[in-house]
């Protein structure tokens, strides 16, 4: 059996800078996706778990650990001593990891309900191991993509509300996400985090962005009108016409003074 995929490679070239993904059909007639990277390519599930596996035959380890925690509450009536020890912190950990390569092809396909399933997913394993995690470290290793995530959950559902010409809504869910990383970084009491995060930042110039299209436009005075022409002549040296512009603009009446 050859297993040198040199030929798929070869008629799917590797571009730096840019999300290389694309939707199939398995041989078992499920969907796979397909993300280019610059050694090869990364393929996934389109449901399920990304690999396709079931471990301890549970759809995700997460499923896994939260059917764990719901017999430890059944026997002991609490989970206070319920802990995560690292090797399941470190597995949580790679299984996010697939669920955040799966949700960026997702989000670059168009596929903004399967983004919100996968971050939402993502989001409550880091819910789950901030509070069962043995030590703060062990939870930091997670929850450190918490912004990213929250983020990405941002876009996905503010453009379907751009795209249904709704940018109110869109607007309010920006801020919302922004208010959301927010709140973690003050959570953790981490004021500079906050002030330096990525995620903040590029959730604030989209904002920014489509503040600045949606609002209306006023239709500008007779003077400023002129100042405009003025200015555009002068570039153009064109003095003539600078010289007409101006006796218009010196002729314009000035506004009456309320006494």
């Amino acid at each position: 059996m050859n297993f040198d995929i040199s030929h798929i490679l070869d008629r799917w070239d590797y571009r730096p800078g840019e999300v290389m993904v694309r939707k199939i059909k398995g041989k078992d007639g499920q969907s796979r996706l397909q993300l280019r990277v610059d050694l090869g390519m990364l393929q996934m599930f389109a449901e399920g778990r990304p690999d396709g596996k079931r471990p301890n035959g549970f759809q995700s380890y997460y499923d896994f650990l939260v059917h764990q925690l719901d017999e430890h509450l059944a026997k002991h009536g609490s989970d206070e001593t319920f802990r995560l020890n690292p090797e399941s912190c470190t597995r949580l950990h790679l299984e996010a990891l697939q669920y955040h390569h799966r949700y960026i092809c997702l989000l670059q396909l168009g596929d903004h309900a399967g983004v919100e399933r996968d971050c939402m997913r993502n989001l409550n394993v880091f819910d789950f191991v901030s509070r069962y995690a043995g030590s703060l470290e062990l939870a930091w290793s997670l929850r450190q993509f918490q912004p990213q995530s929250l983020m990405i959950l941002t876009r996905a559902r503010a453009t379907p509300l751009l795209r249904k010409k709704n940018p109110g809504k869109a607007i309010d869910e920006i801020q919302s996400g922004i208010q959301m990383i927010r709140d973690f970084y003050d959570e953790l009491d981490r004021p500079d985090l906050r002030d330096q995060s990525l995620e903040i930042e590029s959730l604030q110039n989209w904002l920014e962005d489509l503040r600045g299209k949606s609002a209306p436009r006023r239709k500008p005075t007779r003077r400023e009108a002129l100042e405009a022409q003025l200015e555009q002549a002068v570039r153009a040296e064109n003095f003539e016409r600078a010289a007409q512009v101006r006796d218009q603009l010196r002729n314009l009446k000035a506004p009456r003074s309320q006494s």
